[in-house]
């Protein structure tokens, strides 16, 4: 396959090896393999695995490049089984997977089944899962179009699900709720317990929170922090609360580098690890919502339970989500919509004030 075989890197030879530099040899592990993953399904020469690999490759985080690929897989084995070559992919046959979506079965795990395997047995996608992945395939459309400056993107005139801008669909917990599953993650051990309290108190994503150093921990003006890397890859030192770091630095036992939540063979945490331990200590704590209970519950509950302080600022609380917009804040404010925060009764007890008298 001569056109991918010259993105995907091969064994190096010794020092005097004549292979001309590979343009995917700087590229990471899940572009590499989703380019081998196509180019099975694809013949010799055609650039098509090459180029969903470059796409992958750009993307700015590893959470970012395995969600990419997951969702792109999706419509990649739906073209391929309609008979349609994805870079001739037109608008009617994106507008068909986009119905597709609407009723297609999911990918759930097999019971009792060898590890990692899994079966479309699953509910159809959300509203909001079926608009990020018709958007992962707009995005590597338009990275096609540009890198080979010719072709147009088919999923650009497809109708995306309408969204709730103030709707959330993860199920919150209370605060005595997110204090149970955080005592049934300190009783687990203390690698358990300072990573939840992190994203708790420190209001992280969970690829922030895995993709963190122990180097990254340090101090500003007076401050515990930790330098994360955010959605889209821009970095951001957050405080770490007394609490956290204590439960940090007993985790860390001295240790100054390395991941700063990792295996005992010192590597990063998997991701699917930490979700499969979120609803175990979940179903430990006696939350109701266990089976469905996920990493960015977690977030989701910090930010609602500081939007909840009396005293509570928006503009705070919007720095400690590391929302780039106040409306994506504002959806987790329980106390939205409650009459009894009307401002109506303010404003009109103060005009009453401001009204002259009358006889009656």
């Amino acid at each position: 396959m001569a056109a991918v075989t010259e993105l995907v890197p091969r064994e190096r030879g010794g020092p005097l090896a004549s292979r001309a530099r590979s343009a995917a040899d700087d590229w990471p592990a899940e572009a590499i393999d989703f380019a081998n993953e196509l180019a099975a399904y694809y013949p010799a020469g055609d650039p098509y695995p090459g180029l969903a690999g470059a796409w992958i490759a750009r993307q700015k985080t590893k959470n970012t490049r395995t969600t990419y690929v997951r969702q792109y897989r999706v419509w990649d084995t739906y073209a391929r089984k309609t008979g349609t070559h994805p870079l001739e992919a037109r608008f009617p046959l994106a507008e068909a997977f986009s119905r597709h979506l609407e009723t297609a079965p999911t990918m759930q795990p097999v019971k009792g089944g060898h590890r990692g395997e899994k079966a479309p047995t699953g509910p159809p996608r959300s509203d909001a899962a079926r608009a990020n992945l018709l958007s992962a395939c707009s995005s590597f459309y338009k990275y096609a179009v540009r890198a080979r400056r010719e072709g147009h993107d088919p999923f650009d005139l497809v109708a995306r699900p309408e969204l709730d801008p103030d709707g959330s669909d993860t199920q919150g917990s209370t605060e005595e709720e997110s204090a149970r599953f955080l005592a049934a993650a300190r009783e687990a051990g203390p690698r358990h317990y300072a990573l939840f309290l992190a994203i708790y108190t420190m209001a992280l994503r969970l690829d922030s929170a895995l993709g963190a150093m122990a180097e990254d921990l340090g101090y500003d003006k007076g401050h515990r922090i930790l330098n994360v890397r955010l959605k889209g890859g821009r970095r951001k030192p957050k405080v770490v609360p007394p609490a956290t770091g204590h439960a940090i630095d007993v985790y860390l036992n001295g240790r100054t580098t390395g991941p700063l939540f990792q295996t005992r063979n010192g590597n990063p945490l998997d991701p699917a690890y930490v979700w499969r331990l979120v609803r175990r200590l979940a179903a430990k704590a006696g939350i109701a919502n266990a089976a469905t209970f996920h990493p960015h519950v977690l977030k989701h509950d910090a930010v609602t339970h500081a939007l909840d302080a009396p005293d509570a600022k928006l503009h705070h609380v919007q720095d400690f989500a590391d929302h780039m917009d106040p409306r994506t804040t504002r959806r987790y404010d329980r106390r939205r919509g409650r009459l009894d925060n009307s401002p109506g009764y303010r404003i009109a007890a103060r005009i009453a004030e401001r009204l002259p008298t009358t006889d009656d």
